[in-house]
């Protein structure tokens, strides 16, 4: 009896054993992880590897990309050799690697890229991958109209002050770098955008999360991306970018002060005929809260029929309202209609608009636009599409920013 206790007692022993064993070699964290935190093993075993990685909505392949970049970015050297194996396990080729090296010392600094390169080559010499030789596809295509427009806003908002850095931006950065085959548009996009996010500068993010959605990356996809960027490179961060990316998604599907559907009551009229939208079918709707700041009621919504591009709307702004900061990237026209309100481009002085004055302004120029401090203010809003996109939220204006 004896005899058959041990040697159940032994069993259980065993197989205790194994499944410790077992569960070691499937950990991701170090046993070092789990003696001196055991909770922070604990969730980078269950969530980040076992849940968050393992999820569809961002493939591991640009969970990889997406890692690398937010670690290169902010300069964590020590994790970059870990993940460069983890990349090449999951897709990412030495050329695309070298070239999310390359591409974020543009967006984070030489310093961060040659530290890079020091892991990366450990990796390298360990698994017997030799020197990595360019591409030799055909340079990248920028939509022409779109980088004309790029160009301009940079030559006239950043030229005046910087012209060096705007000759640079325009010849180098968007001349050479963002042409480069080594990466596809939309993986030079997602790598920027999660540089953006990683280093806290989420004021960025609505040209190039757009430049990314127009490449091919989703929006579940950029969500997703921000999620995994929780582990990587903090809640702060990840929570930052949120009300930024809202504002790209919202004027991407189109919202009551960008484009409108047919009011109530209104239908479609037949090729060749008026369309008549009458007032009392036209709702009068808040101004959304994330793109105004004030008491702001938006009517008389319009979108042309096709091939028409031009969207509009009436915008009344009760005294001390304003929108946020924004652009539209065919530009707009104001028609003022009654009160007096205040406009300003980014680096000009506000000026006042009184009833039939006319404001023009020029595609991709930042710019706000409300009411006086004390006295409400009316004005018909007119703009174009631009692949399917008539403006850019950023963010709000400040009361000191209102009122210089």
């Amino acid at each position: 009896m004896k005899s058959f206790a041990a040697s159940l007692a032994l069993s259980a022993l065993t197989t205790t054993a194994v499944a410790a064993e077992e569960t070691r070699r499937t950990r991701v964290a170090p046993e070092a992880v789990y003696q001196v935190a055991p909770g922070l093993g604990q969730f980078t075993d269950g969530v980040l590897f076992g849940e968050v990685w393992a999820r569809d909505a961002l493939k591991p392949r640009d969970r990889s990309l997406v890692t690398l970049a937010a670690l290169i970015a902010t300069g964590k050297t020590a994790e970059v050799g870990a993940h460069t194996a983890r990349a090449l396990d999951t897709g990412v080729t030495p050329v695309e690697i070298g070239e999310v090296i390359t591409h974020l010392a543009f967006y984070s600094g030489w310093p961060n890229a040659l530290s890079a390169v020091t892991e990366v080559q450990r990796v390298y010499v360990d698994r017997g991958i030799g020197p990595v030789d360019p591409s030799a596809a055909a340079r990248i295509e920028l939509d022409a109209a779109a980088e004309a427009a790029r160009s301009a806003t940079v030559t006239t908002t950043v030229g005046p002050t910087a012209p060096e850095l705007a000759d640079l931006t325009n010849r180098v950065l968007f001349g050479d770098l963002w042409r480069r085959s080594e990466l596809t548009a939309r993986d030079r996009s997602l790598i920027t955008i999660t540089a953006l996010i990683a280093i806290g500068q989420p004021e960025q993010l609505p040209f190039h999360a757009n430049r990314a959605m127009d490449s091919g990356l989703t929006r579940d996809e950029v969500a997703e991306t921000l999620a995994h960027l929780g582990f990587y490179a903090g809640w702060p961060r990840a929570f930052s970018a949120v009300p930024v990316l809202q504002r790209v998604f919202d004027s991407r599907a189109g919202t009551p002060a960008q484009a409108a559907a047919p009011a109530p009551g209104a239908s479609a009229a037949p090729a060749g005929e008026l369309k008549i939208v009458r007032a009392k079918d036209a709702p009068s709707v808040p101004g959304p809260d994330a793109y105004f700041t004030g008491s702001v009621r938006v009517s008389g919504n319009f979108k042309g029929d096709t091939p028409s591009r031009v969207n509009g709307a009436t915008v009344n702004f009760a005294p001390g309202a304003r929108t946020a900061w924004h652009t539209h990237p065919l530009g707009q026209t104001l028609f003022i209609i009654s009160g007096r309100g205040w406009v300003q481009k980014e680096g000009g002085p506000v000026e006042e608009v009184v009833p039939g004055d006319l404001v023009w302004i020029p595609p991709n120029v930042r710019h706000w636009h409300g009411a006086s401090a004390e006295q409400a203010m009316s004005h018909l809003a007119v703009h174009e599409e631009l692949d399917g996109k008539v403006v850019t939220w950023m963010e709000k204006v400040t009361d000191a920013e209102y009122l210089k």
